[in-house]
């Protein structure tokens, strides 16, 4: 039955479903798989009011063949010889270069990171081995040596592996060089001593390693000396060491760690300039040096190689206050001894000491109005001092010494209440009164100072008539007046208060006795002296020994005589030698005249005689010079400097010793004959 057969109520009731013949016949002829026809689509649609042109459509389709399959021909192409003989020669030479291709293309290089290495081949290994030396690292050469090195030694690249293996264990040894070079000598040991030991190169490592631990530690010693020098302030010797880095066959200390050092001794120095200044500031040992001297010091960073000795410099420095301090405390300026306490800075670690010091000099200065209650006071200070600081023991001294102290400040004020009376029981009783302090207590010195006093003035009370008498009976001036003033005045004896005043006014009535006693005496010699009778003059005055109050005057006289007598003498002796006129004679007179002194009453006619025969001996030379100029100058050398004819006769001999030698006059000088050739003459008539 056919579709066209079918009842239209199946198509749109009916549950049977077209076989897939009908199925494929429908889907060629564009008819609906349902079983319905366009038409009876269309009427599902709409209402069923067209009934007849339903039916006319059914009966417009075709009839499909038999079997449901439509008849198709062959293309045209396909009966073509043309296109079979082309697929034949276009197919089998496409195949053909394919081949060639795939037989002529190298093969890929192996990817080494996923090679299993117990199947690789050496050729592999070798060329795996290559590529990782080729990356120059430490890392790498080591894994190329690990590939290649298992080889068997029978290999036949075995020759070519070792050559590499050489090679590459070289190259860890440069790379270990250069860390060495940059300054990581640990890095480069432990660089080199990776290398195999069953390699032929290790035998370089231990050699390699020992020259770097050699050179490094000579570096280190140049190092640490320098660095000694630079503690001990020697500068040029530390630049000199630092210079033996240079040397050293490692760029990082002769470069990096010699710049480094040269840096570190230049801020030394400068630091140790500053170290040296401040010691000389506080050299000085005055305040404000001292504190600039601190402040100095302290300007050093902890960096420096002097900043030990300068840390140790500054406590120094402090103390150098306190004991300048402790001077003007000694002085009894206690106001200026806090002053300077009061600068010391903190930073010399005497904080404590300064303190102390200045509470101490506080109660100090209270102790010294040298009352009870002053001394009261200090004590109460001093006993503030807690037992755990420094001063603590000398607090405790000072207030025992107060305590003493207070005690004999009592016992003076009532012995120099007695002394005020200023009679000699009331003396005697202030000394017997400050003589019961003990020479141990405080106040002892100053119980003994006025005790001396006391002592003096009932000395001078019971010595003074003495002297007064004296001073009465040497009014007289007389001799025997003058004796027994010195017999009063001689019982104040030694270690009275009034013995130097006895004792000068008994040397002036000595003096004064002398006087009258030797007077006569020198005016007889002065009398002999004035009539010419020297030698009688200085007898007599000689009879006035040494010590006496005239023996000063009457040496002085007997050596002026004694000079005129003498004058007079060399005066004689100097005519007399100038009687024979001979130049040597002359020249004699000259010298024993010039013995009289320039104040003599005979230098004037001295004077006249020795320009006379200084004259006479230039005119004795010239004379000479006319027949011998040597013994003329011989002559007038003769005449001695200070004569009216030196100057003269010294003007003679120059000219007379040039005409002995007399200059070279220059000579007359031909001039060079001439280099032409003469002038032949001419003939007249040739």
């Amino acid at each position: 039955m056919t579709e066209r057969d079918i009842p239209e109520s199946w198509s749109q009731n009916g549950n049977m479903q077209p076989d897939p013949m009908t199925r494929l016949s429908q889907s060629q002829q564009g008819v609906p798989t349902n079983g319905s026809t366009p038409k009876s689509a269309k009427r599902s649609k709409h209402s069923n009011s067209e009934p007849t042109s339903q039916q006319d459509d059914l009966h417009t389709q075709p009839t499909l063949p038999p079997g449901g399959r439509s008849s198709k021909k062959l293309p045209r192409w396909v009966k073509s010889w043309v296109v079979w003989v082309l697929l034949l020669t276009i197919i089998p030479g496409t195949i053909g270069f394919m081949a060639m291709a795939m037989l002529l293309k190298l093969p890929a290089a192996p990817n080494c990171p996923s090679i299993f290495w117990p199947l690789a081949s050496a050729s592999v290994r070798l060329h795996c081995a290559q590529l990782a030396a080729s990356k120059q690292t430490v890392k790498d050469l080591l894994q190329a040596i690990a590939l290649v090195k298992q080889l068997p030694r029978s290999h036949p690249l075995r020759p070519e592996i070792d050559r590499f293996i050489e090679e590459w264990s070289r190259d860890i040894v440069k790379l270990a060089s250069e860390s060495f070079h940059a300054g990581k000598l640990e890095e480069a040991i432990t660089t080199v001593r990776q290398i195999p030991e069953d390699v032929p190169a290790f035998k370089l490592v231990e050699e390699e390693i020992s020259n770097w631990q050699s050179i490094w530690a000579d570096a280190e010693n140049i190092y640490n000396e320098a660095e000694a020098k630079m503690r001990d302030q020697k500068w040029h010797d530390a630049f000199m060491t630092a210079a033996r880095l240079l040397r050293v066959d490692n760029r990082y200390w002769a470069s990096l760690k010699y710049d480094e050092l040269n840096r570190l001794i230049t801020v030394a120095r400068e630091d140790g300039e500053k170290l040296a200044k401040a010691e000389g500031l506080a050299q000085s040992g005055k305040i404000d040096n001292l504190i600039k001297a601190i402040k100095l010091v302290e300007s050093i960073d902890k960096s420096s190689y002097v900043y030990q000795k300068a840390q140790e410099a500054i406590p120094n420095f402090g103390r150098q206050m306190l004991e300048l301090a402790q001077q003007k405390l000694d002085q009894r300026n206690a106001d200026e001894a806090i002053s300077i306490a009061q600068q010391i800075p903190p930073i010399t670690g005497l904080e404590l000491e300064t303190e102390d010091f200045i509470a101490l000099a506080e109660a100090q200065r209270n102790a010294w109005v040298g009352n009870v209650a002053g001394l009261e006071t200090a004590i109460a200070q001093a006993s503030q001092i807690d037992p755990s600081r420094p001063s603590y023991e000398k607090a405790q001294q000072l207030i025992a010494f107060w305590q003493l102290e207070i005690e004999d400040v009592a016992r003076l004020d009532r012995a120099r209440s007695l002394a005020l009376q200023g009679s000699i029981p009331e003396l005697a009783a202030a000394i017997t009164e400050a003589q019961q302090i003990p020479d141990t207590n405080p106040r002892a010195q100053e119980a003994k100072q006025e005790i001396n006093s006391w002592t003096a003035q009932i000395q001078t009370i019971e010595d003074r008539p003495f002297l007064e008498r004296a001073e009465q009976i040497a009014l007289l001036e007389d001799v025997n007046s003058l004796q027994a003033a010195i017999a009063e005045a001689s019982q104040i004896t030694r270690g009275r208060a009034l013995y130097r005043e006895a004792r000068r006014k008994i040397a002036n009535w000595t003096a004064k006795i002398q006087r009258i006693q030797d007077q006569p005496i020198l005016d007889q010699a002065r009398n002999l002296a004035s009539v010419g009778n020297l030698s009688g003059a200085i007898t007599v005055a000689r009879q006035i020994p040494p010590g006496r109050a005239l023996s000063g005057e009457a040496q002085a006289a007997i050596d002026d005589w004694q000079g005129q007598i003498d004058a007079t003498e060399n005066w004689r002796k100097a005519r007399a030698a100038a009687l024979s006129a001979s130049p040597e004679a002359l020249a004699e007179a000259i010298r024993l005249a010039n013995r009289v002194p320039v104040n003599s009453i005979l230098r004037s006619d001295v004077n006249i005689a020795i320009d006379q025969w200084g004259q006479q001996i230039l005119q004795i030379s010239r004379s000479q010079s006319q027949s011998d100029i040597l013994k003329a100058i011989e002559t007038a050398k003769l005449i001695p400097r200070g004569t009216a004819a030196y100057s003269e006769a010294q003007e003679q001999i120059r000219t007379w010793r040039e005409l002995l030698n007399p200059e070279p006059q220059p000579q007359f000088q031909p001039p060079p004959p001439s280099t032409q050739l003469p002038t032949p003459l001419t003939i007249e008539g040739q």
